[in-house]
């Protein structure tokens, strides 16, 4: 059983017989009351989000999820389709499920799939991932006081801020958590 210290960024477990993830934590204590945690979490089958207060005795049961490498197919208009790297089985996803993730998926793109009671729910995406620039704007010299940036479009169609001397066809790595552009790729 996890305790109210227990639920940083990142933990996963179960409430109302959903898996949820931390996304936000906020620990604070109050007078002479007792301490509380405020949250945010996802939950992992619906792709919802939802803030939640609780309580210092509070007591949460820790999701027995598993996971497994398979590779991106394809998607279609509801549904993203994996290959399991191991058994080469084929399984599908809702895309709801999968969300915002689903701008960085390319054919044969490795992924990690999370499994609660043996059902595939969402995915994880390798935290740093290489795409191609398949239009960027040429880059304006001017007010460059601070750091300087332009909207590149890459190969899964997914607008990203790029430095200014970031062209079409050239190769970029991106962090998957923020989106954001982390340096060029060899």
């Amino acid at each position: 059983m996890l305790s109210l210290t227990d639920l940083k960024v990142g933990t996963k477990f179960i409430l109302e017989s959903a898996p949820f993830v931390v996304t936000h934590s906020e620990h604070s204590k109050q007078g002479r009351g007792g301490a509380i945690m405020r949250t945010k979490l996802k939950n992992l089958i619906t792709g919802a989000t939802v803030s939640k207060t609780f309580q210092g005795s509070e007591k949460f049961e820790e999701a027995s999820l598993s996971s497994k490498s398979a590779n991106f197919l394809y998607h279609d208009e509801e549904r993203s389709y994996f290959m399991d790297s191991e058994t080469y089985d084929q399984f599908e996803i809702e895309n709801e499920n999968i969300g915002e993730s689903l701008d960085y998926l390319t054919e044969n793109s490795p992924v990690e799939i999370l499994y609660f009671n043996s059902q595939p729910i969402n995915i994880d995406l390798p935290i740093k991932m290489t795409f191609e620039i398949t239009d960027a704007p040429p880059g304006v010299k001017g007010n460059s006081a601070g750091t300087v940036t332009k909207i590149a479009t890459i190969s899964t169609g997914k607008q990203v801020a790029v430095p200014l001397f970031i062209k079409e066809g050239d190769k970029i790595v991106i962090d998957t958590r923020t989106g954001a552009y982390v340096e060029r790729a060899n």
